[in-house]
């Protein structure tokens, strides 16, 4: 299970396939080749088209479907991708610099150290401004953290901590939960371009030294956008798996707000 994310800039590839269709074939295509390892793993060294498996998802009356799914089904079904590779080599928001690299995603569990780096970008009251916009927006837009906190407590699946970490930002208390909320918890499953500018205040994830006439003007991006407000967090050497995913799925916001296009969410 992950959070998929989908830089929503149009396209060849997504007129003819649709992100959904595109999602879903690269979602395939990864567990395909992560079945056929455990297979030659095992020493089991028969195609593809003899590998099968079971999969269980959700239907929408809330009971669960099993079927059996033919390892090669999914790789046929991948190849429908190949024919538009080269359509991404002089994309805008390609940020993965590779094939189909405006599709992103961020592994479940989510772990406690990436939760943690995610928090502690928040602004303290040092910086008034953004700290100021922050606590008008927890308030204005009632986050609370409930719907998440559910959700971690209920399963290990979705969260590596049952107690969501909290951080003190003067006045008032944030945390884990409520970080996660405004970033993935959204009404229509996307971020457009002005929640995602103040998304990268909040995180640090632009220069948060600005004037207030400047915050009512960073959408649309302002011409100088790619130098003025250089994306910050590059991954480091001790960053873990989760801290790696949260940074990527910043600088998709960075690329959607920049080109003034929405990033998809399926959380």
């Amino acid at each position: 299970m992950a959070i998929d994310y989908t830089i929503d800039y149009p396209c060849a590839p997504k007129d003819n396939l649709t992100s959904e269709g595109i999602t879903q074939r690269l979602k395939d295509e990864a567990r395909a080749k992560a079945i056929i390892k455990l297979f030659r793993d095992a020493g089991d060294d028969r195609p593809p088209s003899q590998m099968g498996f079971e999969f269980t998802r959700n239907t929408p009356d809330g009971t669960e479907e099993t079927r059996v799914v033919i390892v090669q089904t999914l790789l046929d079904a991948a190849e429908d991708l190949r024919v538009w590779e080269p359509a991404c080599s002089t994309c805008p928001a390609n940020l993965a610099k590779k094939p189909f690299g405006c599709f992103g995603q961020i592994e479940y569990p989510l772990s406690g150290k990436g939760e943690a780096w995610l928090l502690d970008r928040m602004p303290p009251p040092d910086d008034t401004l953004v700290w100021l916009l922050l606590k008008q927006g927890v308030e204005e837009f009632q986050y609370d953290g409930e719907e998440v906190k559910k959700l971690r407590t209920a399963s290990d699946a979705y969260f590596e901590d049952r107690l969501a970490a909290v951080r003190s930002l003067g006045e008032f208390m944030l945390d884990a939960n409520q970080t996660f909320e405004m970033l993935f918890v959204l009404k229509g499953s996307a971020i457009y371009p002005n929640h995602a500018a103040i998304m990268l205040l909040f995180t640090d994830s632009i220069d948060r030294q600005v004037e207030a006439d400047e915050i009512v003007k960073l959408t649309p991006a302002p011409p100088d956008a790619e130098t003025r407000f250089a994306f910050k967090h590059q991954p480091q050497p001790d960053d873990d798996a989760t801290t790696v995913q949260l940074k990527q799925f910043l600088h998709a916001l960075w690329y959607g707000w920049t080109l003034n296009t929405r990033v998809l969410i399926d959380s």
